[in-house]
């Protein structure tokens, strides 16, 4: 499972690499992506440390969850769906749930 998981993720990566290269996108392009996908993960690592949550599973589960999360984050960004968008949805939810009860 981990070496599936290990394979599929470097494919992924792999296969972002190409397609950026395809669209004249630049060597920065990609170290760019490499660095938020870091920056992503460590913010997140540290969001559960700070939770308690961070060594509640094995390593390789929460590693793989990490990567999994930031990677639909970056996807969300690179479609223009920013941060911003999931805090105002969660604000709409919010408010509907106090009229509501």
């Amino acid at each position: 499972m981990k070496k599936t998981f290990l394979i599929l993720s470097l494919v992924l990566l792999a296969g972002c690499a190409d397609i950026l290269g395809t669209t004249g996108s630049s060597v920065a392009d990609s170290s760019s992506t490499r660095s938020r996908m870091h920056s992503c993960m460590l913010t997140e690592a540290q969001s559960r440390l700070q939770a308690g949550t961070l060594f509640a599973s094995p390593i390789t589960t929460t590693a793989k969850d990490l990567a999994s999360t930031c990677m639909k984050k970056l996807a969300l960004e690179s479609m223009g769906i920013s941060e911003q968008s999931q805090s105002d949805a969660a604000n709409i939810i919010t408010q509907l749930k106090n009229v509501a009860g």
